[in-house]
């Protein structure tokens, strides 16, 4: 018996929990709704090793997502979750299912170039933020798909090793920059957080944990909410 979807999505990393808070309450569910999904996009690349496998899998998760604009959820925590808190926002499962296609981009054996990072980026990362965006009401001058873009390229650099990091790390540190120079406004706060916590993370060396919760790192977070800087 599938538990209480939205217990079931509740983000497990402190800081990511930390910065959702700044969301109103009536849309956290659904913002963790969203990086619950990307997080299951992600391990489902992270745990496959044949990359027909890992695409027979995104492929399920695609044809569900689009599912969801004409049917009830199955019992699945995170799509009902997004059925239940994220649709009724004015957003879809088949807008949602296009993060798939950034995500399907790492299943190419050969090495990412440069147009192709960009584009994954702007896919995967792209959406997530585009789609919270909307539910947070966030303004026109919020810097999400630059954002989104380097909160993607910095979690696909902490997964990476050696030689296949450089570039991501390289360009999520331009984006970034860009994205954490600029005020939020105080309605996409909780997404602003989200690329400073990114850009402290790419700031560690390479394979080194970051200190979730530490002093420093939350009060930088603080500043954040209060300024929106």
């Amino acid at each position: 018996m599938v538990g209480d979807p939205f217990q079931m999505i509740e983000p497990t990393n402190p800081e990511r929990a930390l910065a959702l808070s700044y969301a109103p309450r009536d849309v956290r569910a659904g913002l963790a709704a969203v990086f619950a999904l990307d997080d299951t996009l992600g391990q489902i690349l992270r745990t496959t090793r044949e990359p027909l496998v890992g695409q027979m899998r995104l492929t399920w998760w695609h044809e569900a997502l689009v599912a969801l604009d004409n049917a009830p959820p199955p019992a699945q925590p995170v799509l009902q979750a997004l059925a239940a808190k994220v649709l009724p926002q004015g957003l879809s499962g088949t807008r949602l299912a296009g993060m798939i296609d950034g995500w399907e981009m790492l299943l190419d054996p050969d090495p990412l170039t440069a147009p192709m990072l960009e584009a994954y980026a702007t896919v995967r990362g792209g959406t997530v933020f585009a789609a919270a965006g909307r539910m947070l009401g966030a303004a026109e001058r919020d810097p999400l798909l630059v954002a989104g873009q380097g909160w993607a390229l910095a979690d696909l650099a902490r997964h990476s090793r050696d030689a296949a990091a450089v570039l991501p790390t390289e360009m999520a540190a331009t984006a970034l920059a860009d994205a954490t120079r600029q005020r939020w406004s105080r309605a996409a706060r909780a997404l602003g957080a989200l690329a400073h916590i990114a850009r402290m993370d790419l700031a560690l060396p390479q394979g080194m944990s970051p200190p979730v919760g530490a002093p420093q790192r939350v009060a930088r977070l603080a500043w954040h909410r209060f300024t929106g800087r």
